[in-house]
């Protein structure tokens, strides 16, 4: 028995319900192979709490309006659940269970004492005044206070939000316990406790997954990066300081390209000042499509979910494709990349970085300890290699490919887990 994804009219579907169809055809597949019975299955596919909350905000002009927040525990089997917060205007609470459901694979995966959350606010940060994105963090923070906590749920930066995000989270937080709580959030301020090595964790394990599978030296490496944002520019730039020739990279407001390689550093500086790669004056404009379609040796989805679709897969040429983004391929789009040769490394390998340093700083944080940038990369290094060997050798010994590999192994360990401890009452 699969697990049913409901069907749906094509133009109906938004993203985030195509998300979660992913995430559940995923979940479907590794349980078939796994021999977990109904109940289990049905126990994984299910969030354990899912909260939607009406968040009003204050505009500088004395409007009020209001946006929906949400947050999502998964699964909290292996540990306390862990997930980011993301502030975006097509966040609904289908995208939120998605990625809370990837979170659980992906920490039980690498191996960290977590189980899954993720949360979200329908709403365009870049739309609001700092002041008035204080307020909206604050009041959203207030609505869900109930479920987060350092030994229940542990928020995190994503996309529309940032390190400021999590000090507004951490100070409502610690203000109504009474006391400074850090361990509450992760990807803080150093100031407030966070870890060196965090800001740039995630676009570091994108970079060590993608030297593990390339297999040979980086030298020369073609490389296109979808999405030149926190993940993706600091991927890029990664690549490009171990020998990667990195030739096109794209944002929301366009894509560029230049055959020689693009000097990634004068790139994020023109991308800070204008606020866009769009307009650098060493590179060719090309379309967001175009990008996908470019004869590399590696192409890096790092932006939304569900952009390398059933419709563009065909006429992917890269060989290599690592995910920085959460469920970038649909799965029509996996078979299709499959059956031509290509290797995908998933997202719940490729990314895990940003969760492993989360972890470690959230361990530093509740022992009041603090560790070296150096240990910091030494340990998530070494936990991303672990991982990529895994899923390698176990794709190899079962004929799958790499995702239909790591789903195998966290679904798994999240099933042992529940098998563990039983059902109560």
């Amino acid at each position: 028995m699969s697990i049913m994804v409901p069907s749906k009219t094509p133009a109906l579907i938004t993203p985030g319900q195509q998300a979660l169809d992913s995430a559940l055809h995923q979940l479907g597949h590794a349980a078939e192979h796994l021999g977990l019975d109904d109940g289990l299955r049905t126990m994984l596919a299910t969030p354990r709490r899912s909260l939607t909350v009406s968040v009003p905000v204050r505009r500088e002009d004395g409007r009020m309006d209001v946006v929906q927040g949400f947050r999502v525990q998964h699964n909290v089997s292996r540990g306390p659940a862990k997930g980011g917060i993301r502030f975006h205007p097509s966040t609904d609470i289908h995208e939120v269970t998605a990625l809370a459901m990837w979170m659980t694979w992906k920490c039980a995966l690498v191996g960290i004492p977590y189980g899954g959350a993720k949360g979200g606010v329908s709403v365009d940060p870049a739309a609001l005044t700092t002041r008035e994105l204080e307020r909206l963090t604050r009041r959203y923070v207030n609505e869900i206070l109930p479920l987060i906590g350092p030994e229940k749920d542990i928020p995190a930066p994503d996309v529309g939000t940032d390190e400021q995000t999590m000090a507004w989270i951490m100070d409502t937080y610690s203000v109504n316990a009474g006391y400074s709580v850090p361990g509450v959030v992760t990807g803080k301020p150093m100031t407030l406790g966070g870890s060196l090595g965090r800001a740039g964790a995630t676009s570091r394990g994108v970079q060590i997954a993608a030297l593990a599978a390339l297999g040979r030296s980086p030298d020369g490496v073609t490389v296109a990066v979808q999405g030149f944002g926190k993940v993706g520019a600091l991927a890029a730039q990664y690549l490009a300081d171990v020998g990667c020739k990195v030739v096109a990279v794209s944002d929301v407001r366009g894509a560029i390209y230049s055959p020689t390689g693009l000097d990634i550093a004068d790139l994020r500086a023109h991308s800070a000042e204008t606020g866009s790669v769009y307009g650098y004056r060493h590179a060719d404009a090309m379309s967001h499509a175009d990008l996908f379609e470019l004869d590399v040796d590696l192409l890096v989805p790092a932006a939304l979910e569900g952009v390398i679709t059933e419709e563009n897969a065909p006429r992917v040429r890269a060989r290599l494709i690592v995910e920085g983004a959460n469920g970038p391929t649909t799965p029509e789009a996996d078979e299709i990349l499959a059956a031509s040769g290509t290797t995908v490394v998933p997202d719940i390998l490729a990314n895990a970085g940003g969760v492993i340093v989360s972890y470690l700083e959230w361990v530093q944080n509740m022992q009041a300890f603090s560790w070296s940038a150096a240990e910091v990369e030494m340990k998530l290094r070494d936990l991303m290699q672990s991982a990529y060997g895994e899923v390698k050798s176990l794709a190899a010994e079962k004929g799958l490919t790499l995702r239909q590999a790591a789903h195998l192994i966290g679904v798994g360990r999240v099933a042992e887990a529940h098998q563990m401890r039983g059902l109560y009452p």
